[in-house]
């Protein structure tokens, strides 16, 4: 029994001394909750800084914030290289571009370096301009001819069409030919009548003003004598 005893008292001391630290821990905490809460100071907004990834990235950006000088660029149909300097790090950046979209950048802080990269880089956009450029000027030539063939398609058909109106007026003008040579035929066989005609008018002419122009009287000619007529017998002949 006193054991039990003693150990139970050895208990309450140790949940009595839990307890009391525990109200120490817990008391500033339920004392700063009961405090007026001071406003946090404002800070002011930061801008976000801008990741940059790669070369192409950094180069975009300096670009689109003005930091840049443009010492050389070359173009080469839609290709072109620049040599761009940045005045406030001393540092190079050569850039391979399509349509005005960066594809390589190398930076160097090698003026020797940047001048080799770019000389690549215009080498570069001369090979591959080469087909841009062919291919441009197949596609005129593609046109050109198009146009060529639709411009002498019109044309053809144009001569096709004067050359049937031509070929209607050719026969128009020969039908009026061989109907003005039958019309001729025709009128030089009434010539021909009318002169005969003509020329037997003027051959009576001719004979009534001969007749007209005899003074000698012609009577006409008796067809035979008369036959005397006997006289009554028994009588003389003479009275």
């Amino acid at each position: 029994m006193r054991e039990r005893k003693g150990v139970d008292s050895a208990t309450m001391r140790t949940l009595a001394g839990g307890m009391l630290l525990l109200l120490m821990t817990a008391a500033p905490q339920v004392l700063a909750a009961r405090a007026p809460r001071a406003e946090a100071p404002v800070e002011p907004a930061q801008r976000p800084v801008p990741t940059v990834r790669n070369s192409v990235d950094e180069l975009r950006q300096l670009v689109d914030s003005r930091q840049l000088t443009e010492l050389r660029t070359t173009y080469n149909g839609s290709y072109g290289a620049s040599l761009l300097f940045n005045t406030s790090t001393l540092n190079y950046y050569v850039a391979l571009f399509h349509e005005k979209e960066f594809w390589r950048v190398i930076k160097t802080d090698s003026v020797e370096n940047a001048e080799k990269v770019y000389r690549t880089f215009v080498q570069q956009t001369e090979e591959l301009a080469q087909v841009y450029i062919d291919t441009t000027r197949l596609q005129a030539g593609k046109r050109y001819t198009e146009n060529l063939v639709a411009y002498n398609a019109q044309r053809l058909q144009s001569l096709q069409q004067e050359a049937e109106l031509q070929r209607q007026q050719s026969l128009q003008v020969s039908a009026s030919l061989q109907e003005a040579k039958q019309q001729a035929v025709s009128l030089s066989t009434d010539l021909r009548s009318t002169h005969s005609e003509l020329d037997a008018l003027n051959q009576r002419i001719q004979l009534l003003q001969a007749q007209q122009g005899n003074p000698e009287l012609s009577l006409p000619t008796p067809d035979a004598a008369p036959v005397p007529v006997p006289a009554p017998s028994g009588q003389s002949g003479t009275p």
